[in-house]
């Protein structure tokens, strides 16, 4: 990066995620070390379009590895969703001296990016969402703790359901991805696992699991049933119906959101973070951070957003052979 633009500037958007402020944290410890400039853009998008920027330093990102949230705040900006909006961004990044963001979020934000970098100011993102939905990217940012949330809600769902013999049926976010929702079926050993990528029978799939199991002995259960899905209400009132098992639901909401972020979710955020960094010290915008293979490695936005993720068959087939 030419001296003369020496800055770079970090923004969280979207939904938030645990594991943000460590990915925050190595951004601009990382720029530091390479006597970067690193500007804090709070409120997303709508930083650079209100100069809701500060400058960060050193001790602007202590102690806060271990924080959930985001320190720098999350928004959605309608305004930066247009043409005049990427400008006015744009030309903000440019009277500041700043020649590269680094978005931390979704896909949603990394459109964002791919808008800005287009406009000239050369962005790089890295995948900050619980959800697990980032098609480039075999992990995100804040997935394994929101796993462990869930897991732990669960766990304390089921010594009621065990005291009751009662069927308790849990959401757990993700939207259209069934990530969350099939490694905690399987970490909970629930009896069933409904996800919105693959097709389900209630009958089938449910309510036979469960008075099968049951005829072998087992008096409580668990389903677990993906955001994408929907209907909790709906499927513990039919599984009380068919089976005369007390049912009831239980939708875990943003819980999974917050708290402190696990160690993965922070390692990963760090190397991310540095990843980014290099990558704008080196002149080289308009990508996206990704895992693959256990590497960190990079995409061009606009390959990374037109990739179909692949739901882990394998996995999902596990949990259907043990969940009985």
């Amino acid at each position: 990066m030419n001296n003369e633009n020496n800055c770079i500037a970090v923004l969280t958007s979207g939904g938030d995620a645990p594991g943000m402020n460590a990915a925050v944290r190595a951004v601009v410890r990382s720029a530091i070390n390479r006597n970067l400039k690193v500007y804090g853009v709070k409120r997303g998008y709508n930083g650079l379009l209100n100069g809701d920027v500060v400058e960060m330093n050193l001790r602007s990102v202590s102690d806060i590895i271990n924080r959930g949230g985001t320190i720098l705040y999350t928004a959605r900006s309608e305004e930066y969703n247009t043409p005049a909006g990427v400008k006015k961004a744009a030309d903000y990044c440019r009277s500041l001296g700043v020649r590269g963001v680094v978005v931390i979020g979704g896909d949603g934000s990394f459109r964002g990016a791919r808008d800005l970098s287009g406009a000239g100011i050369p962005c790089v993102g890295i995948p900050g969402t619980i959800d697990n939905d980032i098609a480039c990217s075999e992990y995100t940012i804040g997935f394994d703790t929101a796993m462990n949330t869930a897991l732990e809600m669960v766990d304390r769902i089921r010594d009621t359901a065990q005291s009751h013999d009662r069927c308790s049926v849990v959401e757990v976010m993700g939207r259209r991805c069934g990530d969350i929702a099939l490694q905690t079926g399987i970490a909970c050993g629930a009896t069933s696992i409904l996800v919105p990528e693959k097709p389900h029978d209630i009958d089938t799939m449910v309510v036979d699991k469960i008075l099968n199991t049951k005829a072998t002995g087992k008096k409580h259960f668990i389903v677990v049933v993906a955001e994408g899905v929907g209907g909790t209400n709906e499927i513990a009132k039919y599984i009380e119906e068919k089976t005369g098992i007390e049912s009831r639901a239980t939708v875990l909401g943003h819980v999974q959101r917050g708290g402190c972020p696990t160690l993965r979710d922070r390692v990963m955020a760090s190397a991310m973070g540095h990843h980014a960094v290099e990558l704008l010290y080196n002149n080289i915008g308009n990508r996206v951070c990704a895992l693959q293979g256990g590497k960190i490695v990079d995409f061009d936005i606009t390959e990374a957003l037109n990739m179909k993720r692949v739901f882990d068959e394998e996995l999902y087939n596990i949990a259907m052979d043990v969940s009985i």
